[in-house]
């Protein structure tokens, strides 16, 4: 129960990537469209989720794959950055991309600082991929 939970979870907060999620004025993402490479990797991790629970024990290890593959992506195009610098076109890119969304630490000139709605992003990424990598049902 609580993997199927960690799973919805994941999928529900990344579809705030495809269609954008605001609550009055305050905006936590702004989506990019169904034409977007967001909506792909949406995509990948429903087939992902679909193996994983039709097509055992294999579908285990399909999962598996996506989701590594999706944290390794994401560790490329956000952390990395976070723990060792970035570039000044990198940090403007980022900084104007998610200027309006929730944020927990302010802005860096220095390093790219994740606002809320990729911290609890990667942060799911991550249980999710923990709990495939042990098995837990």
């Amino acid at each position: 129960m609580l993997t199927i939970l960690a799973q919805a979870a994941l999928w529900l907060w990344f579809l705030g990537c495809v269609t954008t999620w605001r609550f009055g004025r305050v905006l936590l993402v702004e989506g990019m469209g169904v034409r977007s490479a967001e909506f792909g990797v949406l995509c990948l991790y429903s087939l992902g989720l679909a193996a994983y629970h039709a097509l055992r024990p294999w579908g285990r290890w399909a999962l598996l794959g996506i989701l590594a593959l999706w944290f390794a992506v994401q560790f490329s195009c956000h952390w990395r950055y976070t723990l060792f610098g970035a570039g000044e076109r990198k940090l403007q890119g980022y900084n104007d991309c998610f200027r309006g969304t929730v944020r927990l630490f302010p802005m860096s000139d220095k390093r790219l600082v994740p606002d809320l709605y990729h911290i609890v992003l990667h942060g799911l990424i991550l249980v999710n991929l923990a709990l495939c990598l042990v098995g837990y049902e």
